[in-house]
């Protein structure tokens, strides 16, 4: 009888060992999936950030001086003032 008590307690140390090394591998995977799913959304991350610094440039070119004035003059047909064309007007005073 007391060599199955011995054999119990050595398979119930080997079922608990194993069910111990499960646990472990389970919550390994769990940490790489996290992993994973951490690195995509780096990877997300700096194309949307790339994305809006090439919109970003985008909008400094459109809204830049040279732009802004070629195309007031063709679809405008405005021109810069230069000397001549600015008049001053002397205020009231009060």
């Amino acid at each position: 009888m007391k060599k199955l008590a011995g054999t119990s307690m050595v398979a119930l140390a080997v079922a608990a060992f194993l069910a111990s090394l499960s646990l472990v591998s389970w919550r390994q995977g769990e940490a790489l999936g996290m992993m994973e799913q951490l690195e995509d959304l780096r990877q997300e991350c700096a194309l949307e950030m790339a994305d809006q610094d090439e919109l970003e440039s985008r909008i400094r070119q459109l809204e830049s001086r040279g732009r802004v004035v070629s195309d007031a003059e063709e679809r405008l047909g405005m021109r810069e003032a230069v000397s001549s064309d600015i008049v001053y007007l002397l205020g009231e005073e009060s």
